[in-house]
């Protein structure tokens, strides 16, 4: 398998990954907005899925994992805003 080695494929990666999380785990991701409490609640597949995003990048494209970080935001956190919620 080839290695992601540019920032836009790896920002696509990124993406990918944290959709599928969001797709799989519906519920944890609802409960985890409404009680502020979604890094807890998605720890393990959080952790699974930058464990898969680093294997898949070649060395010095997103070291400090910047990519990922912005795709948890965007696909976690903002689309999930109209969720009824303390933090909001």
């Amino acid at each position: 398998m080839a290695l992601v080695n540019n920032p836009e494929a790896a920002a696509r990666l990124a993406r990918t990954i944290i959709s599928d999380i969001a797709l799989y785990n519906r519920e944890k991701v609802q409960a985890g907005i409404k009680n502020d409490n979604i890094f807890e609640l998605l720890a393990k597949e959080l952790k699974e899925g930058l464990e898969l995003y680093r294997q898949r990048l070649s060395p010095g494209v997103d070291d400090k994992n910047r990519f990922y970080n912005i795709a948890i935001v965007d696909i976690l956190i903002k689309r999930n805003g109209n969720i009824e919620s303390d933090i909001w």
